[in-house]
């Protein structure tokens, strides 16, 4: 069921700074989109490790875990992954029992759209050019 998020402290991630994916990215890089989708798809229930802003986030929705009633944080999973790739990042997660729930999967698209709709305070990536184009549009990035 949805709920609304407007009253809630909201960070959007990118699922390289959750998981880390340099494998998968150095499969991307020297053999084509068509290769890391099949990777992705043939290694969907194999775990990702963690990334550098995974310690960061499981700390962060711990604050939920004090604050019962109000569960005053929000974390967005904001992947350039199509959802047919994306499927590994969200069973990692769920394996790793981090409570995130929203995500948008943007098959090679730009995060920074989604940052006002889902009322971001905070996006976090490794991709530099992401965080300049956040930081250009007013976006806080990181």
């Amino acid at each position: 069921m949805a709920y609304p998020i407007d009253k809630k402290i909201v960070v959007g991630i990118s699922s390289n700074a959750l998981f880390d994916l340099n494998k998968e990215d150095e499969i991307f890089k020297e053999k084509g989109l068509e290769a890391y989708r099949k990777y992705q798809v043939d290694h969907k229930n194999d775990v990702l490790g963690k990334g550098v802003a995974f310690p960061f986030i499981k700390r962060f929705l711990a604050i939920n875990d004090v604050y019962v009633e109000e569960q005053p944080i929000e974390v967005i999973l904001l992947s350039r992954n199509s959802p047919e790739t994306g499927v590994r990042a969200f069973n990692s997660k769920r394996h790793n029992g981090l409570d995130i729930s929203r995500a948008v999967f943007m098959s090679g698209g730009s995060a920074i759209d989604y940052i006002p709709a889902f009322n971001i305070s905070l996006f976090l990536t490794k991709d530099e050019e992401d965080v300049i184009a956040a930081l250009e549009s007013g976006e806080p990035a990181g």
